[in-house]
C-alpha cells in the first residue's frame, strides 16, 4: 500500500480529505481550510477546461490577442468555456486601456502583400460578382 500526500491545488494546503467519488470514478476531495476558495477537487480532471492551468492560458491566450474559437482548438476545449473563464476573471475587468503603454515607431519602408478574393452571387447570378483585390 502506498500513500500519496494530496495537497489542495487552490490554497496548498494538505487539510484534505476524500469526498467520494465522480462518475467516471475518479477521487474526489475536501478541503478543510475554511479560507479556500474552492472546496472540492479532483487530482486528474477528464476535462482540460476545469485545470487551474487551463484557465491561466485562456486569459494568457486572450491579452495576447488569440481568438475565442483559436483559444478553443489550441488548449481543446470548448468555446463556452472560454467565454464564462472570460466573463468570469477579474483580471480583465481590471484592465484600463489609459494604463496600457503603446510604442508607435515610424519605420523607413513597409511591404504589402496581394491577396485576390471574389465575391460572388449564387448559380443563378454568377455574372454578378467581382474581384477585389485586397491588400495586407
Amino acid at each position: 500500500m502506498v500513500l500519496v500526500p494530496v495537497c489542495c491545488p487552490h490554497c496548498e494546503q494538505d487539510q484534505v480529505v476524500k469526498r467520494g467519488k465522480t462518475e467516471q470514478g475518479k477521487e474526489r476531495y475536501l478541503c478543510m481550510n475554511g479560507q479556500c476558495p474552492a472546496k472540492t477537487f479532483l487530482l486528474d480532471y477528464s476535462y482540460n477546461g476545469r485545470l487551474s492551468a487551463g484557465k491561466d492560458q485562456i486569459i494568457d491566450m486572450a491579452v495576447d490577442g488569440s481568438g475565442i474559437r483559436d483559444t478553443a482548438r489550441v488548449l481543446k476545449i470548448s468555446p463556452a468555456t472560454v467565454i464564462n473563464e472570460l466573463k468570469n476573471r477579474a483580471v480583465l475587468k481590471r484592465l484600463n486601456p489609459t494604463e496600457i503603454i503603446v510604442d508607435i515607431q515610424k519605420v523607413g519602408g513597409a511591404e504589402l502583400d496581394g491577396m485576390w478574393s471574389y465575391v460572388g452571387g449564387d448559380e443563378k447570378n454568377q455574372a454578378v460578382g467581382e474581384k477585389n483585390n485586397l491588400f495586407l
